[in-house]
């Protein structure tokens, strides 16, 4: 035996070893992360013609024997949203299946190879996007269109109420939704500041430079103006972005939100938003929409602003190893039994139970 070789050789299968192992775990991981992130529903791709342009959607429905399912449709908050919302939909469309619902969404204008420009539609034009997208499934055999409602967030509180007023619905479920824009902006602001430890001197600043740009709103000046008010320092504003505020800073869904009334609705609160004031907003549902006994409102203590967990979106690295691991736990507790048993309620003929 040549006594040089044999470290070597020992060496080479340690090696060998290690490669073996790191790629059973790798295929391991791998088979965690596909198994997570699949679904039990089916998907398709659809396409839904609206003012002469494409809605680029995605359709899922419940791996059931029924011929024809309820539906959830979904309308996005801010932002440029895909149909899945990064296949952040995914595990709510999969409580919408067990509950007997199918859901459909659609890329938003501009987004993902969508025809158009986001930026350059009003909440009224996103409420008849909406209502072009529901008359096309009830033209389905596959729906039921005696069983179509809504799903919006944030932003889409200004939206829902619009599309209710359009066209009949069976349901919303309203996720953190807002009320008044200038409001909203004022109270996020705010609350920014006050999560960020900001000075005095600081806060005064940004409140300030958000009352100039109202006043600039006011007087419907052109980006160009805003921009020289902010001494050139557009902070990330775009003309395309100042025009979508410019259309839509008065929005106010106080009015509009008695489209809903006799409606059941799912009012869903997170404990920790600093985009929305829940107060407020719980306060005005009730107002307009509790007298009729439809509205049920739920609050979740550990949620963010999109029902997250709190401990979950703090930490980028949670996050991104929840998302690949376990993406039905991103959601705060309850959140996604809540949305199922308020679908299975309405088809049982009560009121969802909180």
């Amino acid at each position: 035996m040549h006594p040089k070789i044999q470290p070597r050789r020992r060496g080479l299968r340690i090696a060998v070893w290690s490669l073996v192992t790191a790629l059973f775990v790798a295929a391991g991981l791998g088979g965690v992360v596909l198994w997570q992130n699949s679904y039990a529903m089916d998907e398709q791709r659809v396409s839904i013609r609206h003012g002469g342009h494409t809605l680029n959607g995605v359709l899922a429905t419940p791996k059931d024997s029924r011929k024809r399912h309820g539906l959830v449709v979904y309308v996005h908050g801010d932002g440029p949203v895909d149909a899945t919302h990064d296949d952040g939909y995914k595990p709510l469309w999969e409580a919408n299946a067990k509950a007997g619902y199918a859901s459909l969404s659609w890329d938003k204008p501009g987004v993902a190879g969508a025809p158009g420009n986001w930026l350059g539609q009003s909440m009224d034009d996103r409420a008849d996007e909406a209502a072009a997208a529901i008359a096309w499934a009830r033209a389905r055999p596959d729906i039921d269109g005696d069983r179509i409602g809504l799903w919006g967030v944030s932003q889409a509180g200004w939206v829902l109420p619009k599309i209710a007023a359009k066209t009949p619905v069976s349901f919303v479920i309203a996720v953190s939704p807002a009320i008044n824009w200038l409001q909203q902006g004022r109270y996020n602001l705010l609350a920014e500041l006050r999560a960020d430890g900001a000075s005095a001197a600081r806060t005064d600043a940004a409140i300030a430079r958000s009352d100039t740009t109202r006043r600039l709103l006011e007087r419907r000046a052109a980006f160009e103006e805003y921009v020289k008010a902010m001494g050139g320092d557009a902070e990330g504003m775009t003309a395309d972005r100042w025009g979508f505020i410019s259309k839509n800073y008065t929005a106010d869904a106080t009015q509009d939100l008695r489209a809903l009334r006799g409606v059941p609705v799912l009012l869903a609160l997170a404990g920790h938003d600093i985009n929305v004031d829940i107060a407020d907003t719980e306060r005005v549902y009730r107002e307009v929409l509790d007298t009729g006994g439809a509205l049920t409102a739920e609050r979740y203590p550990d949620a963010t602003h999109s029902l997250l967990k709190q401990s979950v979106e703090q930490s980028d690295l949670k996050l991104t190893l929840t998302a690949l691991f376990s993406p039905r736990s991103l959601f705060a507790d309850g959140f996604l039994d809540g949305q199922r048993r308020f679908l299975k309620d309405l088809d049982r003929g009560g009121k969802a139970t909180p």
